[in-house]
């Protein structure tokens, strides 16, 4: 299997455009697993963990925002200003798997399996995130909303490369939490991101879906039902984890239930509009 070495975002795209069913790695923590239990057989690997552009972030002061190259570590999230600008991030950072992974896996790999048990993902939803491509026809940028179109599926163009991933820094509460089988190194059986931004509540959840889901209607319930959202009431706070739950799509699987990730998605939801953290 022929392995395509990049060194410059520039390089990745025009290997891409000259290889179109190469399949790009970064981590490798995803596809490595597919391919050694005989899943996935690649034709030809672009590697980019060698594109020093892609492990860079920036915050911009102005803006509000923080820039996060999609070959930056989950360890680089967990601590630091990084995870000072998006707490909820570095929550989820903190979540994936041994400190081996986090030290390989990267956010990019997250979006590009695009899976529903992703942990970054519903953060990059609750947070409304920005996904930057690149490829031999120029730069493109999608919103997370739009960037995720089904279990295992995105928006991504096969000649794009993922290379960003824009977010707000808030300054205001926020929190990221997840029930597995076990307290760690564990598949999410369902997970939430809580966040307030521009004065409006927002709540993504993850593995209760084809894709990443957003609780609309207990947003709206919650907007309406308290102007201040740092001092949630315990009763408002269950009946906001009650309207998530309905909203949730959950399946039965071989990791649980649809009943109780139903049920997690409310104590999470409920838990995380109270004090910011499930925990």
């Amino acid at each position: 299997m022929p392995v395509l070495i990049a060194h410059t975002i520039s390089e990745a795209t025009e290997i891409l455009a000259e290889n179109p069913d190469a399949t790009i790695l970064n981590g490798g923590t995803d596809l490595m697993v597919e391919v050694n239990f005989n899943h996935r057989h690649p034709s030809s690997v672009l590697l980019l963990r060698n594109v020093p552009q892609l492990r860079e972030w920036s915050i911009d002061s102005s803006q509000q925002t923080i820039t996060i190259g999609a070959g930056v570590p989950y360890a680089a999230m967990e601590t630091g200003a990084i995870a000072a600008a998006v707490p909820a991030l570095a929550q989820a950072a903190r979540t994936v798997g041994s400190p081996q992974i986090r030290a390989a896996g990267t956010m990019g790999g997250n979006l590009g399996t695009c899976s529903p048990a992703g942990d970054t993902l519903p953060v990059l939803s609750a947070l409304e995130a920005t996904i930057h491509l690149s490829s031999q026809d120029g730069e493109r940028t999608v919103p997370f909303g739009e960037f995720m179109v089904g279990p295992k599926k995105n928006s991504r163009l096969q000649h794009e490369i993922i290379t960003a991933v824009t977010l707000p820094v808030t300054g205001n509460r926020q929190g990221y939490s997840k029930v597995g089988v076990r307290n760690a190194m564990v598949i999410s059986v369902a997970s939430a991101c809580f966040a307030i931004v521009d004065d409006t509540p927002r709540l993504a959840m993850g593995s209760v879906g084809p894709t990443i889901l957003r609780a609309v209607k207990a947003e709206k319930f919650l907007a309406e039902a308290t102007k201040d959202l740092d001092n949630i009431s315990d009763e408002i706070a269950r009946e906001f984890g009650e309207i998530a739950s309905t909203e949730a799509r959950p399946i039965d699987d071989h990791r649980s239930t649809a009943q109780y990730r139903a049920h997690a998605i409310k104590v999470l939801a409920s838990r995380l509009a109270v004090r910011g953290t499930a925990s």
